[in-house]
C-alpha cells in the first residue's frame, strides 16, 4: 500500500544570477550577508582588496569565489567585479547590506517566468543604525538600481560615485523589498570611515577641476548637519541620530577643506616653480 506521506519541497534551484560584493576586512559584518543570499543565485563572487582580519575565508567558506584586486576606487572596483561574474544578470551588494526576507521572495518571482520584464530594477536601501534589529519605518531610503543586465548597464567609472549607468532605452522597474544597510558599527569606525572618503572626494574635485566658493567653509557643516538630521531624518533615531548627522556634517566639511587645502598647496608649488618649468612646450 503507497504511503500518502507528503515527499518534502524539492529545494528551489538557484537563480541564473551572479551576485557580486567588494570588501576590505568585514569579517564581522559578511555572514550576515551571505546567509541572506545562500542558496538564491548560482554564483557569488567577492573581490577583496587587501583584507587582514580573515575577509577571504568567511567568504569562501560559504562557497564565494573570492577574487583579489588592489583598491582603485568605487566605480573601478564595481566595474572590476562585474567583469569576474559569468551571468548576464547580476546583483550587487555590499558587505554590510542584508537582502531582507521579502526582497529575496520578490527576487525570486522576477525570475519565476524566465527572462525578467524589465532590464533592471531598483531596490530600496535603508540603513540600520546599532542597537536595530531593523530599519526605523520612518528611516530615510534611497533606492539605486541593483539589479540588472550587464548588456544594459555598468557601474560608473567614477573613483567616488558607485551608481549604474544604464543604456538608453533601458527599461527599469522597482521593487518593494529592502536592503538593510548595516553601515555603522560604532561612532568612531563611521568617521574614520568618512574621512577616508572625504580624501578621495577631495580628489575628485581636483580631479574635474572644479573650485568651491570659500564660502562653503562656513556653510557646508550646519548645511549637512540638517541634510541629514532633518532631509534624510535621522532625528527619528533620537541621540544616535543626532550623532551621526553630526559625523555626516563634519564629513561634508572635511570634503571642502581638504579640497581648499589641495588647491591652495597646488597653486603655492606652482608659483615656485622657474618660469622655464611654467612654461608651456
Amino acid at each position: 500500500m503507497a504511503s500518502d506521506a507528503r515527499k518534502p519541497d524539492p529545494t528551489p534551484l538557484a537563480l541564473p544570477l551572479s551576485i557580486f560584493i567588494i570588501a576590505c576586512d568585514e569579517a564581522d559584518r559578511l555572514p550576515r550577508t551571505l546567509k541572506a543570499v545562500q542558496g538564491l543565485a548560482d554564483e557569488i563572487v567577492l573581490v577583496d582588496s587587501g583584507s587582514r582580519d580573515g575577509t577571504r575565508e568567511v567568504a569562501a567558506s560559504f562557497g564565494v569565489r573570492v577574487v583579489q584586486n588592489a583598491w582603485p576606487g568605487y566605480g573601478p572596483q564595481k566595474r572590476f567585479a562585474e567583469e569576474q561574474c559569468r551571468n548576464v544578470w547580476l546583483l550587487n551588494l555590499d558587505a554590510d547590506e542584508i537582502v531582507s526576507p521579502a526582497l529575496r521572495a520578490e527576487i525570486e518571482a522576477v525570475f519565476a517566468a524566465g527572462e525578467p520584464k524589465a532590464d533592471a530594477y531598483s531596490i530600496p536601501i535603508t540603513e540600520v543604525f546599532p542597537g536595530e534589529d531593523a530599519p526605523h519605518p520612518l528611516a530615510y531610503t534611497l533606492s539605486p538600481v541593483r539589479l540588472y543586465r550587464s548588456d544594459k548597464g555598468r557601474y560608473s567609472a567614477s573613483i567616488v560615485h558607485d551608481r549604474v549607468v544604464l543604456a538608453d532605452g533601458a527599461r527599469v522597474a522597482a521593487l518593494k523589498g529592502r536592503i538593510h544597510h548595516v553601515s555603522v558599527r560604532s561612532l568612531g569606525d563611521q568617521l574614520a570611515k568618512l574621512n577616508a572618503y572625504s580624501d578621495a572626494q577631495a580628489q575628485d574635485l581636483m580631479d574635474r577641476g572644479e573650485t568651491p566658493s570659500l564660502i562653503r567653509l562656513f556653510l557646508e557643516f550646519p548645511a549637512a548637519f540638517l541634510k541629514a538630521y532633518f532631509g534624510r531624518r535621522h532625528f527619528v533615531r533620537g541621540v544616535y541620530g543626532f550623532m551621526t548627522a553630526m559625523n555626516f556634517a563634519f564629513y561634508r566639511y572635511l570634503r571642502i577643506a581638504k579640497h581648499v587645502e589641495r588647491a591652495r598647496l597646488a597653486r603655492r608649488a606652482g608659483e615656485g616653480a622657474s618660469p622655464r618649468a611654467r612654461s608651456p612646450k
